[in-house]
C-alpha cells in the first residue's frame, strides 16, 4: 500500500466508523459461498473499523482475523467488534502462515493494493479451493445530487479505479466474478458530513481544502429535501470473487 491515502484513515477513525456504511448481508454471504462446506477460517484484510468483519463474525461457526496496517483503525475495531483477533500487516505482507486459512476478503481496499503481489501472498495463505473476496460499497452517482456531493468532495480512489474496469487478480487465483446490489442508506447532515471527513482525499486536504468542502457540501444541504432531517444516500455494492487454484 504505497500510497500515503491508504493509511491515512486512522487520524478519522471515529468519522470512518459513522460516516460508512455497512455492507449487505446478501452481498457477503456470495463471495463466501463458493467456500467448501465447513470452511470458516477468514481474514479480513485493510479491515479499518471492522465494518466487513462484523458481517462476516456473525455468521455460524465463522473464525476470523482481522488485519490492518494502522494500529488506529485495528484499536477501533475490537471495540467495534470484541473479541476478534487483530494484527498488523497488509496483503503483500499477511502475518499468518502457510494455508492457514480458508478465504481473504477485502472492503474499501483491493484498490490500494499492488494486485500481482497481494495475490501471490494471499495465495499463499489460503488453502487449495480457498476464495479472494472483494467487495466496495459506492455511491450511486446516477443521481443528480450525488454527482454534485462527489465533484464538492472529489472522487476517491475507489471510485475512480472501479470506474477504469473491474479489479485485477492474478495467480493463484482463476478469473472474477462479479455481482452488484442496489440499496439506500438514511443519513443526516452530520453523517453526510463525517462519511466525507472519513475519506482520504480530505483527510490529506489543506485545512482550506477542506473548508471549501464543508462549505459547499453545506450548501448543497440547504438545497436538498431533507425529511425529518434525513436523506437517503443511493448506493451499489459491487462484489467480486475468485477461486484459489
Amino acid at each position: 500500500m504505497a500510497d500515503s491515502r491508504a493509511t491515512s484513515f486512522g487520524a478519522q477513525a471515529q468519522d470512518y466508523e459513522v460516516g460508512r456504511p455497512e455492507y449487505p448481508f446478501d452481498a457477503v454471504a456470495w463471495m463466501l459461498e463458493i467456500l467448501p462446506a465447513g470452511a470458516q477460517r477468514v481474514a479480513d484484510v485493510g479491515a479499518g473499523t471492522g465494518k466487513l468483519t462484523r458481517a462476516i463474525a456473525h455468521a455460524p461457526g465463522a473464525q476470523i482475523v482481522a488485519i490492518d496496517p494502522d494500529p488506529a483503525m485495528l484499536a477501533a475495531l475490537r471495540e467495534n467488534v470484541p473479541g476478534v483477533p487483530t494484527f498488523l500487516g497488509t496483503a503483500e505482507s499477511l502475518p499468518l502462515p502457510d494455508d492457514s486459512l480458508d478465504a481473504v476478503v477485502l472492503g474499501q481496499a483491493w484498490h490500494w493494493v499492488d494486485p500481482v503481489r497481494a495475490s501471490a501472498e494471499i495465495g499463499r495463505a489460503v488453502r487449495a479451493d480457498g476464495a479472494l473476496g472483494l467487495i466496495w460499497n459506492i455511491r450511486d452517482e446516477r443521481v443528480e445530487w450525488v454527482r454534485d456531493l462527489s465533484r464538492i468532495m472529489h472522487r476517491s480512489a475507489a471510485e475512480e479505479a472501479l470506474a477504469a474496469g473491474d479489479p485485477v487478480v492474478a495467480a493463484p487465483f482463476g478469473s472474477l466474478e462479479s455481482e452488484s446490489w442496489e440499496w439506500s442508506r438514511p443519513m443526516t447532515r452530520e453523517q453526510l458530513h463525517r462519511m466525507a471527513s472519513s475519506r482520504s482525499a480530505v483527510i490529506t486536504a489543506t485545512s482550506e481544502e477542506q473548508e471549501r468542502i464543508h462549505r459547499e457540501m453545506d450548501a448543497l444541504f440547504d438545497d436538498l429535501e431533507f425529511t425529518d432531517g434525513v436523506i437517503d444516500l443511493p448506493y451499489v455494492t459491487k462484489a467480486f470473487r475468485a477461486r484459489r487454484g
